[in-house]
């Protein structure tokens, strides 16, 4: 549960992109592919909307919670990593939300997912990767800047706070650094570092990737920063 927790906290309150899902579900169709799916962040606000989704994540305990959530919409869930799944059916619309594409370990990996979608794309069908191709650099962790805020959140009496506290240049990528803090109902404190290495890759690479998996380059779509995410560009790709 813990998981699902510290997942919905940090990722969870994200909404910016889901009118974007939402008008791309309804234009294209589904079923609907929604690779890194977590919790059911966009998942269940494309199967609210009456579409149906097939919802796969490495993580069997994000899709749990995912389960509990759907109820009885048309979600299906499957415990796949985004560089090697076989479903045996084909996609009118896959996507891939919040940068996921940039959390498969560079080239290599993202060669092997966009193998992956093409075989499970229909045609004539969409592709749609949003990546964020340069982030704000900071790092507060030995400086008196107080920097973000952090997100907090309370679930059966036990506090969760997670704090967002650099993002670095990593060769490659980005390094983004969080402190997560729990505070026990009996006041205990325990604290940890979470960090996550994204990929650095803009919609020219991306796209260059996708036409040697086979994939048209199609369009690209920006969806705007917020005042607490950055903002992306969805890269969009046909069969």
């Amino acid at each position: 549960m813990s998981k699902a927790i510290w997942h919905d906290l940090e990722c969870g309150s994200y909404t910016a992109d889901l009118t974007f899902w939402r008008a791309l579900a309804e234009k294209v169709g589904s079923p609907v592919l929604d690779v890194g799916a977590g919790t059911g962040r966009t998942a269940l606000a494309l199967a609210q909307e009456g579409h149906a989704v097939v919802a796969i994540d490495r993580d069997d305990e994000l899709l749990s919670e995912l389960r509990d959530r759907a109820g009885d919409l048309e979600v299906m869930t499957f415990v796949a990593d985004a560089r090697a799944f076989w479903l045996g059916e084909t996609f009118p619309l896959i996507i891939v939300p919040m940068q996921t594409i940039q959390l498969l370990g560079g080239a290599e990996g993202r060669a092997a997912f966009l193998e992956c979608a093409a075989y499970h794309l229909e045609s004539p069908g969409v592709l749609a990767i949003a990546i964020a191709d340069e982030l704000e650099l900071f790092d507060v962790t030995d400086s008196t800047v107080p920097g973000p805020l952090p997100d907090v959140v309370e679930h059966d009496g036990v506090v969760y706070s997670s704090r967002p506290v650099a993002v670095r240049a990593d060769g490659d990528g980005f390094e983004l650094e969080r402190r997560r803090e729990t505070i026990t109902t009996d006041g205990r404190l325990s604290t940890e570092q979470d960090l996550i290495h994204l990929d650095r890759v803009d919609p020219d690479v991306l796209e260059a990737e996708a036409e040697v998996a086979g994939l048209r380059p199609a369009s690209r779509m920006e969806i705007a920063a917020t005042e607490d995410y950055v903002g992306s560009t969805v890269v969009m790709l046909r069969a």
